[in-house]
């Protein structure tokens, strides 16, 4: 039998991915063959308006066999999707597209009980609305796996989980559960101890400026501390609560392989600030682990050829490490 595939969705066309993806494809040094879920024609045309020239393997979705994938070739599964031109604003117009590479994927991935999906950004404005915070969340709903995510942005040296995602401050204190941090440490545990076989070491930032606060309802107190001596008892090599302000200083990270905080950006920031794009955003609760680089679609940078595929790059890597 042939290796299984490594699977990869392109996400929102009108975004960077495929550039950045053009740049990999002289980079990939894998076993596993590469199937990525896209339009052939948005493919093509962006292909030949950047500048490359590459060879691929076109497969029809449905009909689609693990014995017509080609080892030595890219193989694209081709959906359809409507376009003018091969660069154009994101709008609501891919929806239905996006939707389907991912309806195609899912179908794939059970049929082949697959272990790693890749997937390019979506617009959180245009393809997730109102309806789902992220990917994160949107993958959690259609697997049935709502309330089991979790989103942690990886690097070998240090990773961070936002115990909410993309919610406004004004909404994340009535979000931040006991509840919830114990199911996502134990999540990015269990990930580390049998994906990565190593036993990692926990920070968990506090809510409030130096994890004080003059009014009655104190969340480190009530809902953080409590979660972290949970953990603690379960098993978790877990310290905390820290003041968000302090835990990333260099003396601090060498003490610890995930610093998990209470919302996107106090744990986002900084970790972009310190390793730029050599990071990749993980969903851990799935079916299956998803991976994506760490940027969005990059509409201003649409058609360039500037953008820069380092996380992308990584997470080839990342998945390379499993090759069987």
């Amino acid at each position: 039998m042939k290796n299984k595939p490594l699977l990869i969705i392109a996400g929102e066309p009108n975004s960077i991915f495929l550039e950045i993806f053009f740049k990999c494809c002289n980079k990939i040094n894998t076993k596993k063959p590469i199937l990525l879920i896209v339009s052939k024609n948005l493919l093509l045309n962006q292909m030949k308006k950047l500048n490359y020239n590459f060879k691929f393997n076109f497969l029809k979705k449905d009909n689609f066999n693990i014995s017509q994938i080609n080892n030595n070739k890219i193989n694209i599964i081709d959906v359809d999707f409507s376009f003018k031109k091969p660069f154009d604003k994101i709008s609501k117009k891919s929806k239905k597209y996006i939707n389907e590479c991912f309806d195609v994927g899912f179908k794939i991935i059970k049929e082949l009980n697959l272990k790693f999906l890749i997937n390019g950004p979506v617009s959180k404005k245009h393809f997730l609305e109102k309806k789902f915070q992220g990917v994160t969340e949107y993958l959690a709903k259609k697997t049935n796996k709502s309330g089991e995510e979790t989103m942690l942005i990886y690097n070998k040296k240090l990773s961070v989980c936002p115990i909410t995602t993309h919610d406004a401050l004004r909404n994340i204190f009535k979000k931040i559960t006991k509840k919830k941090i114990t199911k996502k440490v134990l999540n990015i545990n269990k990930f580390y101890k049998e994906i990565l076989q190593k036993k990692a070491s926990f920070a968990v930032t506090g809510i409030n400026p130096h994890c004080e606060t003059k009014e009655k309802f104190n969340e480190e107190e009530k809902i953080i501390i409590p979660a972290i001596k949970f953990l603690k008892r379960a098993g978790v090599k877990i310290e905390g609560p820290f003041p968000a302000d302090t835990i990333f200083l260099r003396q601090n990270l060498k003490k610890f392989d995930v610093i998990v905080g209470m919302y996107h950006d106090q744990v986002l920031t900084p970790i972009k600030t310190i390793y730029g794009f050599d990071a990749i955003n993980i969903t851990l609760g799935l079916p299956f682990i998803r991976i994506s680089p760490d940027h969005g679609p990059n509409e201003k940078m649409l058609g360039k050829n500037i953008s820069n595929p380092l996380s992308l790059i990584q997470t080839l890597n990342f998945v390379k490490k499993f090759d069987n």
